[in-house]
């Protein structure tokens, strides 16, 4: 029997995560203001792979105020980028901001915003919590990004066929509304980490919303009428052209919001490229208007590689 969506995502969300991630969190609070909760997710929650950037949400009681406050009750997240050392290791993170009542927004879906449901209908950590009666709304919010994603699984889907392939579909479409660039196939890497979780969480929300219709020999079927299916696919199409607009939009923001934005591009290109490059306190202060220059410097020292190379190859 499938348990309910709220108890399947909160075993998740209250397993023991790894201890590098709690302890993270745990040295992020003092940098939020009014910290009601930190979720921890992405690739290294599956992996363990300490060596990339962790990601993070803060969920907030209130989004901090002044000029930038009225941008983000607009264009939620805010978006920092953080080093910090534990037990002896530099670790990095992203973290994304926004409060505790915009994120349970967005998991059910109020708005054109399809980002947070479809981040968190992926297994997730609630890595620190300010008290249990807050931990039972994070649950309930992550299980109502489950609910969402499901609902427009149904209409986005097959008229039937396995669970994966709703799964498929809609990740699909949430990455195309979403802009972003990923590889092909995103989406099965995704499904087959944990294909059977994913099988177990659509079954539990069609439950719930009363959209299970068959469910046999590996073989699911919505429960979905010809005015409710238009209804969905009419709401998605919505989303999936307001979806771009909206991340243009963040984009925006972010280049002229991000927190260590600077930072964060340094180590992203020394990772790719092997080539240090110097963040002075004006780059950190203006990554947009220094970024040309530092582009522009490591093209010259390629450059100059390039021609040592075929020096000494000559």
């Amino acid at each position: 029997m499938t348990g309910s969506v709220a108890s399947l995502v909160g075993e998740e969300l209250l397993a023991p995560a790894p201890p590098q991630a709690v302890a993270f969190a745990a040295k992020l609070l003092d940098r939020f203001e009014t910290p009601l909760a930190v979720l921890f997710y992405g690739s290294i929650l599956r992996t363990g792979d300490l060596d990339g950037v962790l990601d993070f949400y803060v969920l907030t009681e209130r989004v901090r105020p002044g000029p930038r406050g009225l941008v983000t009750r607009l264009l939620w997240p805010d978006v920092s980028y953080h080093e910090l050392e534990v037990d002896g290791q530099v670790l990095r993170a992203k973290v994304a901001t926004m409060t505790l009542a915009q994120f349970q927004a967005a998991t059910r879906g109020q708005g054109i915003d399809t980002t947070i449901w479809a981040r968190f209908v992926q297994p997730a950590g609630l890595v620190w919590s300010a008290d249990p009666a807050i931990a039972g709304q994070v649950v309930e919010a992550v299980a109502d990004a489950a609910r969402t994603a499901a609902r427009f699984a149904a209409a986005l889907g097959p008229a039937e066929g396995p669970s994966e392939a709703y799964w498929t579909a809609l990740f699909k479409e949430t990455y195309a509304a979403e802009f972003r660039v990923e590889k092909g196939g995103r989406e099965r890497s995704i499904l087959g980490f944990d294909a059977a979780r994913y099988h177990r969480l659509l079954i539990a929300c069609w439950c719930e919303e009363g959209l299970l219709g068959i469910e046999a020999d590996g073989v699911v079927r919505p429960k979905l009428d010809e005015a409710g299916r238009k209804r969905l696919l009419a709401a998605w199409r919505l989303r999936r052209r307001m979806g771009r607009p909206l991340n243009y939009a963040r984009l925006i923001k972010a280049a002229f919001t991000f927190d260590g934005a600077a930072r964060y591009a340094a180590w992203k290109i020394e990772r790719h490229t092997g080539m240090p490059v110097e963040v002075t306190p004006w780059r950190e202060r203006h990554p947009v208007l220094a970024a040309p220059g530092v582009l522009w410097g490591l093209w010259r020292r390629r450059q100059a590689q390039d021609r040592a190379k075929a020096g000494n190859g000559a």
